[in-house]
């Protein structure tokens, strides 16, 4: 038998997993670390901390396993998109705390470009929007704010990357940076038609060219795991950006198959194979996993997305726990919900960051309306349990007037995806079947998978798609006119949400 180690560096915990050649989990660890809230709307993580917990999970899950680093073939990685780092190409020291994904402290930057006519420019050349949640206006506040560093930057001692590219940096230890295009993808710099770095965004932001990473297809040797970190050298070849790692993982590697990843956010994609579309409703069209034999990501066959983010999603359980103190763990949250029989028609808009697709508000702020004397924590729990569903519903409905094809089944993934009560409120409200495969854990399974073929362990991604496993379907129950009015008095409550800061 033969191993993948797959490292999954998520927004609140960094995880490893040891899967077989049939695709099956054999050892996984994960540990939490620190958010950083430095002013409201601001979100950082510790770059250290990023690199000690990916170090340590991955020393844990080998030896959970049983193995050696020498029984491994490949090492692949998955990462958070969007959070954005700066570091000495010489000391390998950042010069400061990550800027998370959520954080929308470049709010005001973002209008400024919209004022002078650039999102045209930036939603044809990227597939995006001009929005905080990318991470060009990021590296830029990063350039101008840390003292010397953008003259520090123009002549190349800097380096930028989002989290696959500082991990690569760490754990090769021969300071190799490098990306793959489902990451670059996301940084508002990057060309998604010609698959490479654009000077005129590189212009529009500011941005030196020497500071960026290589791009190369997702399957591709980008280095290797340094004998320090296992005891042995493992190669690293395969890279992808934590939700195109999903969509590869659960299967999707043709156009029309559609996923839902339930993790910190949520985050809904559909692939649109060799086409880019763009988007009328709000959505994204973003890179999906570049798979071929290709030595450079310009001349490898373009695969597409198109993708819907949600910005809180299992966070707003994460709340209720750390936050309100409703329980213990979040595994509690569904005992807790089905206290009741139903939200009591409380809902509660967990835009804590703002709002993501399809509205694009980085505005709006968490709002809880409906509430009654007879409302109690059951209730709010179950509103927050509903609220992920109302949120991927929204993103649904806008992901199939664009694609102009209706959605037949979704398959879902991560945490919160074990959760009966949310998945059969999913189906309720979209009226299809909801599908959880048996891995949940499909963010890593791409990042395996990804690896494994780029070292001949799995010859291709049908062959990998086939091991695709069925845990449990939720069939819809509720009527379509009883769906129709719950959504709408939900978008009532957004509405609420919206309209706070005016």
């Amino acid at each position: 038998m033969r191993y993948v180690l797959a490292l999954d560096q998520g927004t609140s915990s960094s995880r490893a997993i040891v899967f077989d050649e049939t695709g099956a989990p054999v050892a996984k660890a994960q540990l939490e670390f620190r958010q950083w809230y430095p002013a409201p709307g601001w979100v950082e993580h510790d770059p250290e901390d990023l690199w000690r917990t990916t170090r340590e999970v991955a020393r844990q899950a080998l030896r959970l396993s049983g193995l050696r680093a020498t029984d491994l073939v490949a090492c692949g990685i998955a990462n958070q998109r969007e959070t954005t780092l700066l570091w000495d190409r010489q000391s390998g020291e950042p010069l400061a705390r990550a800027i998370v994904w959520q954080d929308r402290r470049t709010a005001a930057a973002c209008e400024e470009l919209k004022r002078i006519g650039a999102e045209s420019l930036v939603r044809e050349r990227t597939g995006l929007l001009l929005d905080p949640y990318f991470s060009a206006t990021k590296l830029a506040w990063l350039l101008d704010h840390v003292p010397g560093a953008r003259a520090r930057a123009e002549r190349g001692e800097l380096a930028f990357g989002t989290v696959d590219s500082w991990l690569v940096w760490k754990l090769s230890g021969t300071r190799t940076h490098v990306t793959d295009p489902s990451n670059a993808s996301r940084t508002l710099l990057f060309n998604i038609h010609s698959g490479d770095w654009d000077p005129e965004l590189l212009q529009l932001f500011d941005v030196p060219r020497a500071i960026l990473p290589d791009v190369y297809p997702s399957s591709h040797a980008f280095g290797m795991l340094a004998p320090a970190v296992l005891g042995d050298a493992v190669p690293i070849t395969g890279i992808a950006g934590d939700q195109q790692a999903a969509l590869f993982g659960q299967g999707c590697h043709r156009a029309g198959l559609a996923k839902n990843t339930y993790g910190t956010g949520c985050f809904l994609l559909l692939h649109t194979g060799a086409r880019a579309v763009h988007s009328q409703n709000g959505l994204l069209a973003t890179a999906a996993a570049q798979v071929g034999r290709a030595l450079d990501a310009r001349d490898v066959e373009r695969q597409y997305a198109l993708e819907g983010s949600v910005f809180i999603a299992g966070a707003v359980v994460q709340w209720l726990r750390d936050g309100l103190g409703f329980f213990a763990s979040s595994a509690e949250v569904e005992a807790l919900a089905r206290q009741v029989p139903d939200s009591g028609d409380v809902h509660l808009v967990p835009a804590f960051a703002g709002l993501g697709a399809p509205y694009w508000d980085p505005h709006a702020r968490g709002t809880i309306v409906g509430l009654t004397r007879g409302s109690s924590r059951a209730h709010l729990a179950r509103a927050a349990l509903e609220s992920i569903a109302f949120q991927s519903a929204d993103v649904l409905e806008a992901m199939q007037k664009d694609a102009a094809a209706p959605l037949v089944e979704l398959r879902v993934d991560g945490g919160a995806a074990a959760n009966d009560l949310l998945m059969q409120f999913q189906a309720d409200l979209l009226g299809v079947p909801v599908l959880r495969p048996k891995v949940l854990e499909t963010t890593a399974l791409g990042a395996a998978f990804l690896a494994g073929l780029a070292v001949g362990l799995w010859r291709s991604p049908e062959q990998t798609a086939a091991l695709w496993r069925l845990d449990r379907g939720f069939e819809p129950r509720m009527s379509r006119d009883e769906a129709a009015g719950r959504i709408a008095r939900w978008r009532a409550a957004v509405e609420r949400a919206r309209g706070w800061a005016a």
